[in-house]
């Protein structure tokens, strides 16, 4: 099985798909598409997604992109071990649990929407930090009290770990961003703490990626 993404160290949406695809065992080949210096609009890029984000997959030849698609994918390619409930009950909890950051909080925070508040709102750096910090804040939030409804047994679902777990990890390293303190929402925290113990988010985190390291040697 053959498996690229384009992705970027930084974005939380390839964090996904990279934790997805290390919890399914499945190997991959990651390309790296710098989507702060405009990568993404590079004329090769578009042609392999034209939506001009990142991650795409790609396997035997076949794109997608949208990283709920792409574990949706995976779970029907690679069915063990399960990430998405069979319950339709459980599924539709899990899957809530997973678009409050991909479709509600972590959209709000992604470059493109702070270059455009910058180029037609004027919005300085510091504005632009608050912004970050407020959304990613009322995402957090959020996870909070949904966790204080049903608490992780030990992850959001049950004793494996699977997409909502995967969603809510990926907002704790979007507060690692905009230097928001995880401690202030325990229920969270501990959840994120579990997932980070394991191999699959550990080796996932932006900060383990080939890129980041770069990043910092500038």
């Amino acid at each position: 099985m053959s498996i690229k993404i384009y992705g970027f160290w930084r974005s939380i949406a390839s964090f996904r798909v990279r934790v997805a695809l290390r919890l399914k065992g499945l190997a991959f080949e990651e390309i790296p598409i710098d989507i702060l210096i405009g990568e993404q609009f590079e004329p090769g890029y578009e042609m392999v997604n034209p939506e001009r984000v990142v991650p795409t997959f790609v396997h035997d030849g076949h794109s997608m992109f949208q990283s709920l698609a792409i574990v949706e994918y995976l779970e029907d390619i690679q069915p063990k071990p399960r990430l998405i409930p069979r319950d339709p009950k459980e599924r539709a909890y899990a899957r809530s649990l997973a678009l409050m950051t991909i479709a509600d909080a972590h959209p709000l925070v992604v470059p493109r929407v702070r270059n455009h508040l910058a180029k037609t709102f004027g919005a300085d750096a510091k504005a632009i930090e608050a912004w970050g910090k407020h959304w990613t804040t009322e995402g957090l939030a959020t996870y909070e009290r949904l966790l204080a409804q049903r608490a992780p047994a030990p992850f959001a679902l049950g004793s494996e770990p699977g997409l909502a777990d995967i969603c809510i990890a990926g907002q704790i390293v979007s507060a690692s961003y905009f230097k928001v303190d995880v401690k202030a929402f325990p229920a969270v925290n501990t959840l994120g703490e579990r997932c980070f113990e394991l191999p699959a988010f550990a080796a996932s985190h932006p900060f383990k990626q080939p890129g980041y390291q770069s990043a910092k040697g500038h």
